[in-house]
């Protein structure tokens, strides 16, 4: 069991409760409790930081306007029209017949971030949890894929937010995708290129990170298409199981959903 901070429907602040990730509940609640978006402050995700990530551009990195791969971490933000809690209906746009899904370790700040040595990084990391990262499918790597990844509904988080100090290794976590319960993606935090710590480091050493921020370890290679009618858990060691399913636009309006 394991403690951490459950943002309930219709609540305003988030509680502590005790969780099960292995078996995804709740043992201070009745089972009927719906949980909202966890997170309060900004996203930001980050691009190819898993291994593997860069072979899927070939030798487009090396040609303009880059000319190279990447140094530094690279960043994009996820807005709040994204932002969709677990067990929500995530809409497919008009005119889009799939979309990816990714896996993304989500880490919480417990305080303001700036020019964090490695070393100390983690002291600042209040919780981590699931995001799933989701995005129309693209190959641009030149321009900011805003349209692509900033749809509404296409960061889903939770189920809730395990303290820190619960986890015992941010770099050591399996993570799986599983689409109608078949499992499509296997994964482990243990191939980032820039461990937690490292990333932590490296972003704040250009940019304040605040208190209630969160930032997304990044996405591993080969994501997973969906379609309308697919149901998707993403399940991370020690964090549990985020579990959304995905409808086509008419569909989604017709529910009543705007």
């Amino acid at each position: 069991m394991k403690k951490a901070k459950v943002q309930l429907s219709g609540v305003p602040q988030a509680k502590e409760m005790t969780i099960d990730p292995a078996k995804g509940t709740l043992s201070d609640g009745d089972g009927s409790l719906r949980l909202d978006f966890p997170l309060s402050g900004t996203v930001y995700g980050t691009a190819m930081n898993y291994k593997g990530n860069l072979d899927q551009f070939g030798r487009s990195l090396h040609e303009a306007p880059y000319q190279k791969p990447p140094e530094a971490p690279v960043l994009y933000m996820k807005p709040r029209n994204t932002f969709t809690g677990p067990e929500t209906a995530i809409r497919i746009p008009e005119g889009e017949t799939e979309v990816e899904v990714g896996a993304a370790l989500a880490i919480v700040f417990g305080r303001t971030a700036s020019k964090v040595h490695e070393k100390y990084a983690l002291d600042f990391v209040s919780g981590y949890t699931i995001v799933n990262d989701i995005s129309l499918p693209h190959d641009s790597i030149h321009r900011p894929a805003i349209k692509e990844k900033a749809q509404d509904g296409f960061c889903a988080a939770g189920p809730w937010i395990v303290n820190a100090d619960e986890v015992v290794n941010p770099d050591d976590l399996g993570i799986r995708i599983y689409i109608n319960g078949a499992l499509r993606q296997e994964h482990s935090t243990s191939e980032l290129v820039r461990p937690v710590g490292k990333l932590i480091a490296d972003v704040s050493s250009f940019m304040t990170l605040y208190k209630g921020d969160t930032l997304l370890v990044g996405l591993p290679p080969g994501a997973p298409r969906v379609q309308s009618g697919d149901e998707v858990r993403i399940q991370i060691d020690e964090i549990g199981a985020l579990t959304n399913h995905f409808v086509s636009e008419r569909s989604y309006v017709k529910e009543g959903n705007r």
